[in-house]
């Protein structure tokens, strides 16, 4: 049986303080997120649901933060900031933490020991929660690909960097594909 090859890096906490870069494809790269149309992609109607689905993720999980992000035709990129200090105290050596939860029953007074989840987890959260919205949507077909690409962000020098890659990602993208129309005639 063929071995998959490990995506992350080993020993490394994913729920830990940190920048990550994250890159989620359309399954097959199918450009189904949106179009060109002069210089600017326009997002369709699925392109719009990933956008409010990824701009929604910080609202359900208080420890994170979208940082700058970019929906291309078939992939998204994104900085995620995992913080977990930010927000409130999560489980201390008790199991308890500071944060509190209620529910129609009224526990709202007792402790909830929030858990942080992994990268993994909130891509996979967010892969989730689009896919189920576009489904709905109309397009039943819509799959994102196995996995994702991720960088962890070391210093500053690294996340300007990335942060003026994702800026000038919709440029290339038209720059490239008018590359290859150029090349096809």
């Amino acid at each position: 049986m063929l071995q998959r090859k490990r995506n992350r890096l080993p020993g490394f906490d994913y729920s830990s303080y940190s920048y990550y870069f994250v890159t989620v494809c359309v399954h097959n790269r199918l450009p189904v997120l949106g179009e060109y149309s002069g210089k600017s992609l326009v997002l369709n109607e699925y392109g719009i649901i990933v956008k409010e689905k990824l701009l929604s993720l910080p609202k359900r999980y208080l420890y994170m933060e979208i940082d700058e992000f970019a929906i291309m035709p078939n992939h998204v990129h994104a900085i995620i900031i995992i913080d977990p200090s930010q927000k409130f105290t999560s489980c201390n050596d008790s199991g308890m933490g500071d944060h509190y939860t209620g529910t129609s029953r009224d526990l709202s007074l007792q402790p909830a020991c929030i858990k942080i989840k992994s990268l993994s987890e909130l891509v996979g959260a967010f892969k989730t929660i689009s896919s189920k919205e576009i489904h709905q949507s109309g397009f039943k077909d819509f799959r994102w690909q196995r996995s994702f690409y991720d960088h962890i962000i070391r210093n500053e020098k690294s996340l300007y960097k990335i942060r003026q890659y994702i800026q000038q990602n919709p440029l290339r993208w038209e720059i490239e594909k008018d590359m290859i129309e150029n090349l096809e005639i």
